[in-house]
C-alpha cells in the first residue's frame, strides 16, 4: 500500500535527481559485532536449512557490495546534484560497513567448517564476467540487486515472526543491515536515472540479476548443507522450503513487490517505509561496540 506522505515527499520539479525522503538520513555506522561461542549452529529457528541458507547470503555480500560501490563509483563524477552526492557518499559509506560486520560473520561460518574461501573464489569469477559488461549495465544490475535487498529488508523489519525466529546473538546484524538497506534503496535507482539508464536495461537486469542470485545462493547453500551432511535432515529441510515459499512465505510474499520493479514509472520510495527506520534505530545503537560509538571508520570512499 503506497504512502500519501511518499507523494508529499516527491512533489519536486523535474530537474530533482534525489527523491529520498528528507527525513531519512544516510550515514555509514561502524558496529564491531563479534561473533564466537554464544552463536548457535543452527541460529535461524534452530532449522539447518534455513541457518545454512543465511550464512551462504553472507558470504556473497562483502563482494557483491563491492561491486555495488564500484558501479555506482563509476559515476559519481556526472552527479551534479548536492543531495545526490551525499547521499552517494554515504550509500558506499554504509555498503563498506556492511562488507566488515560481514567479514567477521563469514569468519565465524568458516570457522565452523564451511567452505567460505572457495566460494569466495567461486563468486569472484561471476563478478569478474560481469564487470566486463558496460558500466550502466553493471550500475543496471546494482540497481536490481538492490531492489531485492530493500524487499527483504522491509520483510525483516515488518516481520516480527521473522526477527524472532533469529538467536538474540544475530539479530542485531540483520536488523542494523536492513535499516540502512532501508535508507539507501533509492540512491542506486536515482543515480541510474539520471545518467541515462533505460526501461529495457532495468527489466532485463532484474530478470538476470535474480536468476543469477537465485543460482549462486542456492549453490552455496548446498555446498554448506553438503559440508554438513552428518546433520541434514529432509524434514527440516521440507519445512525450510515451506517456510520460504509456501503461503505467506518470507520469499513468496515478496513477489508482488518484486514485480512492481516493471512498473514504468516505479520508485523504490513509492513504498514509504521510512517509519520503519525510526522505529528500530534507536534500539540497534545499543548494540555499537563501544570503540565505535563516537564516530565511524570509514573505508571504500
Amino acid at each position: 500500500m503506497l504512502s500519501n506522505k511518499t507523494a508529499e515527499n516527491r512533489k519536486a520539479p523535474a530537474t530533482r535527481a534525489s527523491n529520498t525522503p528528507e527525513q531519512v538520513t544516510i550515514k555509514p555506522q561502524r558496529m564491531g559485532f563479534e561473533f564466537g561461542e554464544q552463536v548457535p549452529q543452527y541460529w535461524l529457528d534452530n532449522s539447518y536449512f534455513l541457518s545454512h541458507m543465511m550464512n551462504a547470503l553472507s558470504v556473497l555480500f562483502p563482494q557483491g557490495e563491492q561491486f555495488f560501490v564500484d558501479s555506482v563509483r563509476a559515476y559519481r563524477d556526472q552527479i551534479s546534484d548536492p543531495k545526490l552526492k551525499a547521499e552517494v557518499r554515504g550509500f558506499i559509506g554504509q555498503e563498506a560497513m556492511h562488507s566488515l560486520e560481514h567479514v567477521a560473520m563469514n569468519q565465524h561460518v568458516r570457522d565452523q567448517g564451511m567452505p567460505v574461501e572457495e566460494l569466495e573464489k567461486h563468486l569472484e569469477v561471476v563478478l569478474g564476467i560481469a564487470k566486463k559488461l558496460p558500466k550502466r549495465h553493471q550500475l543496471a544490475i546494482t540497481c536490481a540487486l538492490e531492489h531485492m535487498t530493500a524487499m527483504m529488508a522491509d520483510m525483516l523489519l515488518e516481520r516480527s515472526d521473522v526477527r524472532e525466529d533469529m538467536d538474540e546473538s544475530m539479530r542485531p546484524l540483520w536488523v542494523w543491515h536492513a535499516i540502512e538497506e532501508t535508507e539507501h534503496k533509492a540512491v542506486t535507482y536515482d543515480v541510474f536515472q539520471q545518467v541515462g539508464g533505460t526501461y529495457a536495461e532495468r527489466a532485463f537486469y532484474q530478470v538476470f540479476s535474480t536468476a543469477a542470485l537465485g543460482v549462486m545462493a542456492s549453490y552455496f547453500t548446498g555446498r554448506m548443507m553438503l559440508n554438513d551432511r552428518k546433520n541434514f535432515s529432509l524434514k527440516d529441510s521440507a519445512r525450510g522450503l515451506w517456510r520460504m515459499w509456501g503461503r505467506n512465505g518470507t520469499f513468496s510474499s515478496l513477489i508482488p513487490t518484486w514485480l512492481e520493479y516493471f512498473k514504468p514509472g516505479f520508485h523504490p520510495w513509492d513504498h514509504d517505509n521510512s517509519e520503519l527506520i525510526a522505529r528500530f534505530k534507536a534500539e540497534i545503537q545499543a548494540h555499537i561496540a563501544p570503540q565505535y560509538q563516537n564516530g565511524n571508520r570509514r573505508t571504500l570512499q
